[in-house]
Formats: structure tokens, C-alpha cells, sequence
């Protein structure tokens, strides 16, 4: 009964302080919502305080649902379908091997593999002897890739054979202590070829298919896996840097996929519909842990078609659709398809809906509901709009704002950094004031729990200390929010060097430097524009080359194996002449704001097409872009 009595003080306290008829207006206006989310609240924790007292872990939940319903499709796909039995059956196997093997609690082996049932079951067999997966992001190549498994500390790795060529090309770069296993689709169960890389070297990669044809399907021997444990590390740009490895323990995965299964009001029968890389929260937990540990059933995609979303929907009598905000625009500029209304999807959730195209969404495709999220893989302040408000993406309680602490600080927009007042503490803004989100950090509380990176050092950079009293602390989500007078919160920005594109996190830091690699080394700095009808901002990189040496085709090519797609510049600018600081960078500030107009700008400038080369950007392409009628 504590949570009882903490909501009953909290409810007084907000009387007593609260005087006002304008505040009684607010709570008549916000009740129904409140309670809603408190009560979801409710059984989130209840859930959680189950599981934590029980030491259950991640497979733990999931072994109960296969002795519930072992013959119940768990994953269906283009070309599998996995009962609850078979994913498990395949779990045991790999737990088996990898233990065979040597591997133990406290081990990692990173994973990078399509989106399949293999997928799940992989990550989901190594946690049963303890071993932590870190999932790569599949469209990282080259460095990023490269310090992607290095920075995990992974001692192997298991990745598909789609990904030979990736592996190959970093292989000599691989610390000696890791060992490769190769994992073939259906169709190629035998053949595996040597990692191999510039300097012809060669290393040995062992054919996991072989080893699992002889394994075990029975469950491994017990590992003294504990609820608190380390699950997976998914990586996030964070605000600066290459990509870092935040930890999900299995507590952690149980309050993600339980939290947006109740606030949302998901039931066990729902059938859901993912075309989200498995490696990101989104696909990975927030959907796929509605299988792991609530029985649904979740159909996933290998790769995200707006043309077959709604289709998909029909084939697999999804109930629930997941999106994130670029895939709804570009599922919206389809053409009209028999399949638009032709579903059984009652609800739509995922992060980045623009609010100008919310509503023609929902009335062509005729969805009920939509459940918007906002949240950091790493962080602990994330919240859910779950009553249909259009373009919030969630709220924070006027009445009971002590429940859920969350807050909007006022900070400086550029850094980040919060502004304080005379006592040295971080000030609150008030309604329809942008500022910095941020999530008071409470240890022991997996709601309130920030574990962070692999890396210490930056994790504390995502600590804000001395927030509303000396002592406390909080994480620092970097994105500048603005709440209006009912509570409800709209994202405005990322403050500092990362911008998001094409539902991913872009530090420009990173581009920076292999756009400058690729062009010999030369000045660059890289930066997010605006470009209209499109969600977050795109990248444009602006290169010193008044000798005009770069040869366009070529650096695409180069750039092309050292970035992922949504990470290339879609804009390229080549100066004649710099404009230094007094620490001599390169003035992103004014750059951005000058944009990509060659009306208005002296430069060449190019623009990326489909095809992935760099074209001259004429005023007329440039109007095209305006108007639409170039797509990105």
C-alpha cells in the first residue's frame, strides 16, 4: 500500500500548494487523463515489484509463455514462422553452443543480423547463461562498425552472412581476442568464408549453423543470471560522439516493454506489426518484448516498404501497427491502395508523428488511436501520449507531478547547459517556454534508474547534479521540449552537435571526420537544415576546396563504406574561403543558417539524389525541393 499513500500525500500537497480556480480548470480538464496514466502506472509497478522480488529475468517470462502456449505463432515474417517452442527450442541451442565454447556470465558477443527469429532467439539464449549482447546497428560500416564492437568490449561476434563484406573490411582492425561466428540464412547452411580485409588478412570464422545442428535443445545449465543483471547493450549516438553502447539490464527491458504494453492498453491477443530494425528500443523491446514477455504474437519485416505497410497489416491481421515519424510520411505519400482501410489495426504507436500530417494519417487509414513515446534508449525520463492529442508526445501531470518526476529546465540552447539561478539550482520554465527535458534519478528504482554506457565517462555527461536541491541529480536528455498549460509536451529541438534523420540520431561530429578523411583531410564541418515536408533535419556538409579538387563521384563512393545512409550529407557545400573562431573551428552557426539557397549563396552547392551521387543544386532543383517534388 506505499504506492497508496505516496499518490494520497501527493494529492494533498498539491490542494494545499495549488490555490486557484485557473489550477482546478486545469485538473477538471486533465483528470481523466491523469488517472488513466496513473493507474497504468500502477500496474507497471506492480509488475515490476513482482519480478524484481521473484529474480526473474528476461527468459524467465518468456519460458512461462512457452509453457502456456508452446504451439502459438511467436514471430511471423516473409518467409518464417516461429511457434513460442521453436524460438525457445533455438534459444537453448545457442546458450548451449556458446557454453560448449567457454562463454560465461559477464561475457559479451555482439550481434549483427537481420531482422528474423534468429534474431530474438539468439540474444535471447545468450542472456540464459549470462552473456551480454550488444545488437549493431546494421548500417553502420567501416569505423563506426569497427568501434561499434570494439567499444562494447565484445570477445565475438555472431552476424549473417549478408554481412560478410562488412566484417571483411575490418577485420584486421578486430582485436586478436575475438572470435567470428557466421551465421547462413535457410537457403546456405554450409558455406563460410574466411573474414578477410585489406593487407589480405585473414581470419578464422566458425560456422554457427554446424554447431547447431548438433546442440542441445534442452535448457542450458543454470547460470546464476540474476533480475538485475545486464541484458543487451543497444547502441545511441547520444549528443556527441560515435556510438555508444547503453545498458539494458533485464529489469530495464521488463519496465520498457511493460510500460508502454499498460500505458498504452495492449492486450495479450493483439497481433503486432514491426518494420523497426530489431537492433533500436523501438523493434527491439517496446514491440518484440510484447511477444518475449506478454505472448503476442509480432509479424517484423526485413526492410521497411511504405507501399506494403498497410498490406502487411492485412496479411498478418495485425492489430497494432508500429511506425516512426518517416515512415508515416512516406506510407502517406503512397499512392491510394485497396489496402488502406482493408485492416484490423486499431492502434498505431511510435515516436516523431508530425503534427501536419497526424490527422490526414488517421483519416485515410482510418486508425482510432494513436499512441506517440518519447524516450532515450539510455535514459529514464520517457513519456507516453496516450489519449490522441494531436503532435504531444506525452505529458507531465499538473496535479500530480510528484509521481512522475520529470521536468523541463531552462537551459541554453546551443549547449544545453541549464541555467541556474543566484542559489547555484536549475530553474523550471514555465508553460510554452522551451527548455532541456531531463529525469530525476532515483538508484534502485527501474523507473527512475539511469545505468547509462558501457562508457563511464560518457555517462556522466549525462548527469545533471544540483538540480531543485543540492545533492540530487538527474539525466540530462539533451532534446528541448515546451509544455503547454495542461501539461502536454511537444519536442522543439536536440540542443548541441547531434541532429536527427530518417529516425536516427546523427552526431556531426562523427560525419565531420570521415567526410574529411574521404576529402583529403580537408577543413569540414557538418550541420542539420530544414527541409520542407520532411521530418528532423537533413545533413549538409561544408568542405574548403577553392582549388576544387574533390572529385564528387568518388568521395560518394568512399563516403558510401565509411557512413551509414542516413548519415551522409544530403547537401554538400564547397568554400572558397573560411570563416574562423577565435579556437579555430569553422562557424557552424552562421553556415547553418545560410542553408542550401543558391539564390542567395556563392558557393557551389550539390545535392545527394536517389542514387546516392552529388548533382549540381540549381535554383531550379532548388525550387523542386521546396516544392516537393525532389524527395529525400
Amino acid at each position: 500500500m506505499g504506492w497508496f499513500i505516496a499518490v494520497f500525500i501527493a494529492l494533498i500537497a498539491a490542494l494545499l500548494t495549488r490555490p486557484g480556480w485557473r489550477w482546478f480548470y486545469i485538473a477538471g480538464a486533465t483528470v481523466k487523463r491523469d488517472l488513466t496514466a496513473l493507474w497504468a502506472y500502477i500496474k507497471l509497478l506492480r509488475y515490476t515489484k513482482r519480478h524484481e522480488r521473484l529474480n526473474y529475468t528476461v527468459a524467465d517470462v518468456f519460458e512461462r509463455n512457452v509453457r502456456a502456449h508452446p504451439d502459438k505463432v511467436a514471430i511471423v515474417s516473409e518467409t518464417q514462422k516461429w511457434t513460442f517452442r521453436q524460438v525457445n527450442e533455438h534459444s537453448n541451442k545457442i546458450a548451449n553452443v556458446l557454453q560448449a565454447q567457454g562463454y560465461q556470465k559477464g561475457d559479451v558477443v555482439g550481434l549483427l543480423l537481420e531482422n528474423r527469429a534468429e534474431y530474438v532467439a539468439t540474444w535471447l539464449g545468450l542472456s540464459k547463461i549470462g552473456v551480454i549482447t550488444p545488437l549493431i546497428n546494421t548500417n553502420l560500416r567501416g569505423p563506426s562498425l569497427l568501434h561499434s564492437i570494439t567499444v562494447a568490449h565484445c570477445t565475438a561476434l555472431i552476424y549473417g552472412e549478408d554481412f560478410t563484406e562488412a566484417i571483411g573490411d575490418i577485420t584486421k582492425d578486430l582485436p586478436t581476442n575475438i572470435t567470428l561466428y557466421q551465421f547462413n540464412n535457410e537457403n546456405n547452411n554450409s558455406e563460410v568464408k574466411p573474414s578477410t580485409s585489406e593487407g589480405d588478412v585473414k581470419k578464422q570464422v566458425k560456422n554457427l549453423n554446424e554447431l547447431l545442428v548438433a546442440a542441445s535443445t534442452e535448457k542450458p545449465n543454470k547460470s546464476n543470471v540474476n533480475h538485475h543483471d545486464k541484458l543487451v547493450y543497444i547502441y545511441t549516438s547520444g549528443t556527441t560522439g560515435l556510438p555508444k553502447a547503453a545498458v539494458i539490464s533485464h529489469s530495464r527491458y521488463l519496465f520498457i516493454a511493460a510500460g508502454i504494453h499498460y500505458t498504452m492498453g495492449f492486450q495479450d491477443d493483439d497481433i503486432f506489426y514491426t518494420p523497426l530494425p530489431l537492433y533500436h528500443t523501438a523493434g527491439g523491446i517496446m514491440c518484440m518484448g510484447q511477444s518475449v514477455l506478454f505472448g503476442s504474437t509480432v509479424s517484423i519485416r526485413k526492410k521497411f516498404s511504405a507501399s506494403n505497410y498497410f498490406a502487411d497489416c492485412n496479411k498478418y491481421n495485425a492489430t497494432i501497427g508500429q511506425y516512426i515519424g518517416e515512415m508515416a510520411r512516406y506510407i502517406l505519400a503512397t499512392k491510394p491502395s485497396e489496402y488502406d482501410q482493408k485492416h484490423r489495426v486499431r492502434l498505431v504507436f511510435g515516436n516523431g508523428l508530425r503534427p501536419q500530417i497526424w490527422p490526414q494519417f488517421v483519416e485515410r487509414f482510418n486508425i482510432p488511436k494513436v499512441g506517440e513515446f518519447y524516450g532515450a534508449t539510455e535514459g529514464n525520463a520517457n513519456i507516453m501520449n496516450h489519449d490522441n492529442t494531436v503532435g504531444a508526445i506525452g505529458f507531465v501531470s499538473r496535479i500530480l507531478p510528484q509521481i512522475y518526476p520529470i521536468s523541463i529546465i531552462r537551459a541554453d540552447p546551443d549547449t544545453g547547459e541549464p541555467i541556474r539561478n543566484a542559489n547555484g539550482l536549475c530553474q523550471l520554465c514555465k508553460p510554452n517556454e522551451p527548455g532541456v527535458f531531463i529525469g530525476k534519478i532515483v538508484k534502485g528504482n527501474p523507473s527512475r534508474e539511469f545505468l547509462g554506457y558501457v562508457d563511464e565517462k560518457a555517462s556522466a555527461k549525462k548527469v545533471v547534479k544540483d538540480v531543485f536541491k543540492h545533492g540530487d541529480m538527474a539525466f540530462l536528455s539533451g532534446d528541448l521540449l515546451v509544455a503547454d498549460e495542461k501539461g502536454y509536451l511537444y519536442f522543439k529541438d536536440r540542443t548541441g552537435d547531434t541532429f536527427r534523420w530518417k529516425g536516427e540520431n546523427v552526431s556531426t561530429s562523427e560525419v565531420e571526420a570521415q567526410v574529411s578523411n574521404v576529402a583529403g583531410y580537408k577543413d569540414t564541418v557538418v550541420y542539420g537544415v530544414n527541409i520542407p515536408h520532411t521530418e528532423g533535419r537533413a545533413g549538409m556538409a561544408a568542405i574548403y576546396d577553392p582549388q576544387r579538387e574533390i572529385d564528387l563521384n568518388e568521395f560518394a563512393i568512399k563516403l558510401s563504406k565509411v557512413l551509414p545512409a542516413y548519415a551522409k550529407p544530403q547537401f554538400i557545400r564547397l568554400l572558397t574561403k573560411v570563416d574562423l573562431t577565435g579556437t579555430f573551428k569553422l562557424r557552424k552557426v552562421d553556415l547553418q543558417k545560410e542553408g542550401y539557397d543558391p539564390n542567395a549563396i556563392k558557393d557551389s552547392l550539390y545535392y545527394q539524389t536517389s542514387k546516392g551521387r552529388y548533382e549540381l543544386l540549381t535554383p531550379e532543383a532548388y525550387d523542386q525541393i521546396q516544392r516537393n517534388e525532389l524527395r529525400f
